[in-house]
């Protein structure tokens, strides 16, 4: 957006606060001069805006009284997609505003939003913790996403239309604690009818979700981001690898990416705790390994002794003092 139309905007939101400015004041406040502020006061004109001209000594601009912007006419996807890159870049530290100015904007998308739509992604602002994504996204789907956020919100029981990660098709009752956004994927997690326990869904997996009669309670305490990762890192895979590492279990298990390994002490090895963590394939561990900087010792699979050998034999020759120049 270039900075005359920036400016044209600010100056529709300032006179939307009601009342006469003056030229001058809104020259300062938009650090422009007198003529320029006529000129953008013209271009809102032209877009039917109607902005008035009050002569006099304290004449100005104000809006015609009873004015108010129409609501803005996005589709549930392209609000979805507005809103949340607001707020997923302020929570991960990547808006380039500050945060008071990113929380004002989305406030001011929020208030433009038919109300219907606008409660609804409050619902999900409400709801969702966010961890940073390191692999291409998963998209559930919008309407689910916004529904299970609601029956989060207002603990409401939900039927899901579930496909599990081998293809089998399930029908089931969860009671829905909280959602998840981690790397790049959805999660809802909460009390599952089928397995009588707690149970982490791939939002990208349901087909179909509807509310249910009735309202349950959340236990206290509860981290949804905290199950979802612990659940991740359960998760089977075909390698299980374990490490005994020196350090305490909160210091080791800051090292390891999040969602990747369970980290437990070990009683019987004081100053060591146990980690263990699940892998399709291995060749990224011994790099994860090298970057913890604290000693470890690795109890199997006997495959990955073989990858460490080698990572520390190219990185020592990578060190040598007789390499290419």
């Amino acid at each position: 957006m270039t900075r005359p139309t920036v400016r044209v905007l600010a100056l529709l939101e300032i006179l939307q606060t009601g009342g006469t400015r003056t030229v001058g004041e809104l020259a300062d406040r938009l650090g422009v001069d007198e003529r320029t502020v006529r000129r953008y006061a013209a271009h809102l004109a032209d877009l039917d805006i109607p902005v008035r001209s009050v002569r006099g000594r304290y004449g100005g601009y104000r809006l015609a009284p009873g004015y108010r912007m129409p609501p803005l006419m996005l589709t549930d996807e392209e609000a979805l997609a507005v809103l949340l890159g607001l707020t997923a870049a302020r929570r991960a530290g990547l808006a380039t505003a500050s945060a008071a100015a990113a929380e004002s904007a989305a406030a001011k998308l929020q208030r433009v939003l038919p109300q219907a739509l606008g409660r609804r992604l409050a619902a999900l602002l409400q709801t969702t913790a966010f961890t940073l994504p390191p692999r291409p996204a998963t998209t559930p789907e919008t309407g689910v996403l916004l529904l299970l956020a609601e029956a989060a919100r207002d603990r409401r029981p939900v039927a899901l239309d579930y496909t599990a990660a081998d293809g089998r098709r399930t029908e089931r009752t969860v009671h829905p604690y909280g959602i998840v956004a981690h790397s790049g994927r959805w999660y809802v997690t909460g009390a599952d009818s089928a397995s009588g326990g707690i149970r982490n869904f791939r939002l990208d997996r349901v087909a179909d979700a509807r509310l249910l009669e009735g309202v349950f309670d959340v236990p206290d305490d509860f981290d949804p981001a905290a199950r979802v990762l612990s659940g991740i890192a359960g998760a089977p895979r075909r390698h299980e690898v374990s490490l005994r590492v020196q350090g305490t279990a909160d210091q080791v298990a800051a090292r390891f990416p999040a969602g990747i390994a369970t980290v437990q002490d070990a009683p019987d090895d004081d100053g060591w705790v146990r980690v263990r963590l699940r892998a399709e394939e291995l060749h990224w561990v011994p790099g994860v390994l090298a970057a913890l900087g604290l000693p470890f010792v690795i109890e199997r699979p006997d495959a990955l002794r073989g990858l460490v050998r080698s990572l520390a034999a190219q990185l020592t020759a990578a060190a040598g003092e007789d390499g290419p120049r």
